[in-house]
């Protein structure tokens, strides 16, 4: 129940990041001379910060359950440590909470320098902007999600998945994002099949309204992991270059992964006009 939730929120939120995306070149890439990160006149973005924020709207023994947590965490000894940080990170987890999972990993990969750790902190700092509309705390959050995947590449350093979270961070919020792109393909050209290197691909193509290569890198992650976000951007990139009977197609497949009303009515009025 739980994963189904947060397939939910994902893919009710599609729409309107695809509005976003489409609206937001590649700094650097088209149509800019110069791209900054957030962080030069950037908020304070702490794990307290963000804890508070992401309780909004959760429900009250939810809440209580993580406040309890924290509070033990405030006295506890580095032996239990380990285990409330990671009780916590479940509770935040559950409730599809990205930005202040973010931090609880850090803490864990700060006690024990685990890769794991420091890679599953990149991720869900990087899945907790790609989702805001406040820009300068995306730009701090994305700046811990280099610094995390830096750290577990210098304990992996042949680690393709960290590869992949630094170069989309590297393209997304910084002023060299020709080097996030140079990582991913170094990614690609040693795993041609790569889910997210091509996901992330997939998207940047978009982004610099190059829709040929983002279907390619797009078929590819559907022909291997279909879900209802990639299908629903081979569509919009079918759409781009006049191919309706393919966006269709897409569109629908989309629609059925997702099993989700708000979706549905949106791709049903997008399939009503490409028919006509």
């Amino acid at each position: 129940m739980q994963q189904r939730t947060k397939q939910v929120v994902a893919i009710t939120s599609i729409v309107v990041l695809m509005g976003f995306l489409l609206a937001q070149p590649i700094k650097g890439l088209v149509n800019e001379n110069k791209a900054t990160s957030g962080t030069a006149t950037g908020p304070q973005v702490t794990l307290e910060s963000v804890s508070q924020k992401s309780k909004e709207g959760l429900n009250p023994s939810i809440i209580q359950e993580i406040s309890a947590i924290e509070d033990e965490l405030q006295h506890a000894a580095e032996p239990e440590k380990r285990t409330l940080l990671q009780q916590l990170a479940t509770k935040w987890d559950d409730v599809n909470k990205l930005a202040p999972l973010g931090f609880i990993y850090e803490e864990l990969a700060q006690l024990d320098g685990q890769f794991d750790d420091w890679l599953k902190a990149g991720d869900a700092y990087r899945a907790a902007y790609a989702n805001l509309q406040d820009t300068l705390t995306a730009g701090v959050l994305n700046d811990y999600a280099i610094n995390a995947y830096e750290k577990a590449l210098a304990l992996d350093s042949a680690n393709l998945d960290a590869k992949v979270g630094l170069g989309s961070a590297y393209v997304t919020g910084t002023k060299n994002p020709m080097a996030g792109i140079a990582l991913l393909r170094e990614v690609v050209r040693v795993q041609p099949s790569h889910i997210g290197a091509n996901k992330s691909l997939g998207l940047f193509s978009m982004q610099s309204r190059q829709f040929d290569l983002a279907i390619d890198r797009f078929t590819t992650v559907v022909s291997q992991q279909p879900d209802a976000e990639s299908y629903f951007y081979l569509a919009t990139s079918y759409e781009n270059i006049g191919l309706n009977s393919e966006a269709i197609a897409a569109f629908e497949k989309s629609r059925d992964l997702a099993a989700d009303p708000t979706l549905t009515q949106f791709i049903n009025r997008k399939i009503d006009e490409l028919s006509k």
